[in-house]
């Protein structure tokens, strides 16, 4: 399997090209599965999820045109015979994974067995990850909270981070937890974007983690083949090693 792990979906020509390349042939031949999971802890979850399924997400991703287009729901995978899940995933071409609650998406993850089916997809399976998406795919990562949502998640630790902004210090959670485990670095996205994180304080954020992070804006995304690490970007990024 490829991972293709972005910030705000294919947001510029040089990600939607790498996302080509790595499919192997036109996105019009090629399947996907959507993954919306990891926006649901939040308010309008639902109404977003719809959002991106529809293709009115602020960056394409369902609406690219592929040549068929499923929604994988995992919170509905354990009550479902995991060979007929299993069958669809393993003969798709993509999964796009959403963005959201990086804690919530990343138990999902492994309590639906999905984590446990990745590492054995063909090797032309693309793995797309949006924000949290990307993040999930950490062996650990941390995330920030103005008010950590209450849902399901294994939290390994949580502490108070001051952060600068134009306004003024502000105090977020930083929540440590487990991910996935497919990749040994993190992700923090969204840098330079509204009231995300800005250079500096991805640096203090990156400083708690125990793994290299690459910190990158919405026209930055990291791809991984065959273990191998590239960055393709039209914006800014940059990597913090623990």
């Amino acid at each position: 399997m490829k991972l293709l792990l972005t910030s705000s979906g294919i947001s510029n020509p040089s990600i939607h090209d790498v996302l080509v390349g790595l499919l192997g042939k036109p996105i019009s031949e090629s399947s996907a599965l959507f993954i919306p999971t990891a926006i649901y802890p939040f308010p309008g979850g639902a109404g977003n999820a719809f959002q991106a399924i529809s293709g009115n997400a602020k960056s394409p991703l369902c609406d690219l045109g592929w040549k068929s287009m499923g929604v994988l729901e995992l919170t509905a995978l354990p009550s479902i015979d995991k060979e007929v899940w299993a069958a669809t995933v393993q003969e798709s071409d993509a999964l796009l994974v959403w963005g959201g609650d990086p804690v919530y998406l990343s138990y999902w993850m492994k309590h639906s067995g999905l984590a446990d089916l990745l590492p054995s997809l063909r090797r032309e399976t693309v793995y797309v990850g949006v924000s949290a998406g990307s993040i999930a795919m950490a062996s650990m990562f941390g995330e920030t909270y103005f008010d950590a949502p209450k849902c399901s998640g294994e939290r390994l630790s949580s502490e108070e981070i001051v952060f600068a902004r134009p306004e003024g210090e502000i105090t977020m959670t930083l929540v440590m937890a487990e991910g996935v485990g497919l990749v040994d670095f993190t992700i923090i996205p969204h840098v330079e974007y509204d009231d995300h994180q800005d250079v500096a304080n991805a640096e203090k954020w990156a400083g708690r983690l125990p793994v290299p992070t690459y910190a990158i804006d919405d026209q930055t995304a990291v791809t991984v083949i065959d273990g191998t690490v590239q960055v393709v970007s039209e914006g800014h990024w940059k990597l913090f090693n623990p």
